[in-house]
């Protein structure tokens, strides 16, 4: 399966709170923080709710 890097750029500071637990679902909790994970639908799904904070790359 494909693997997917997840990069934080931004702070999720003054965010509602369901982009905060989606960020935290992800494995994130600091900015510049990159985390790896499947190319699943579900995990595309909350990239796509908090694509204004993070980055993608392809691993």
């Amino acid at each position: 399966m494909a693997k997917i890097k997840v990069k934080q750029l931004k702070s999720s500071i003054k965010r509602p709170e369901n982009q905060k637990r989606t960020l935290e679902a992800l494995g994130l909790k600091k900015i510049g923080q990159v985390v790896e994970h499947d190319d699943t639908p579900s995990i595309v799904g909350m990239i796509n709710k908090v694509k204004h904070l993070v980055s993608i790359v392809e691993a």
